[in-house]
């Protein structure tokens, strides 16, 4: 009998009535997350989800290489005004676009996400902005800082220490917070 116990299942939900909820160990599903079962990976995930398919490719979400988020349009402004935050969302989508880094292109098949958070929790000399995955948190993030941080951090992986008050980055896989 072996003594290490078995790692909890995972269950796979889907609301589309043809496809049947799946589940999988824990076991399984770190097989499935290392390069050389890529294929196996993605197989459990188009009989999860084909409907997403679409949604995938379009916005390039397999080939995400950092998500920012930035707070803005808070229901409750704490950390800077309303508007503020909202020219600042404005202006990181639009410089994104620009530069085509939301997109995966034949030059750059990776791409850089953006999220519209209501509150970092952070509340204090806002928008406050984090890249992800490097962990790199911002204060004031106004449009020309935001621009210095495309510019810096985005293309050439360069924090703007000027405005970066927390380097703290996700773990690898593999390790934990504590390694």
């Amino acid at each position: 009998m072996d003594d290490e116990p078995n790692p909890p299942a995972l269950i796979f939900m889907s609301s589309q009535p043809d496809i049947a909820n799946e589940t999988v160990s824990a076991n399984t599903v770190n097989d499935h997350t290392t390069s050389e079962n890529t294929t196996n990976n993605r197989r459990v995930i188009d009989q999860v989800a084909p409907n997403f398919q679409d949604c995938i490719q379009s916005l390039g979400l397999a080939q995400i290489q950092r998500h920012v988020f930035i707070c803005a349009d808070q229901t409750v402004p704490k950390c800077c005004d309303k508007a503020d935050s909202l020219a600042a969302w404005d202006y990181l989508k639009r410089r994104l676009k620009e530069l085509k880094l939301d997109q995966p292109t034949s030059d750059r098949p990776t791409c850089v996400f953006r999220t519209k958070a209501n509150c970092l929790r952070v509340c204090q000399q806002g928008p406050i902005l984090v890249v992800y995955p490097d962990g790199v948190w911002y204060h004031s993030a106004t449009p020309e800082v935001i621009e210095r941080i495309i510019q810096a951090h985005l293309l050439n992986n360069q924090i703007v220490k000027e405005y970066a008050f927390l380097v703290h980055p996700l773990p690898t896989h593999g390790t934990t917070a504590t390694d």
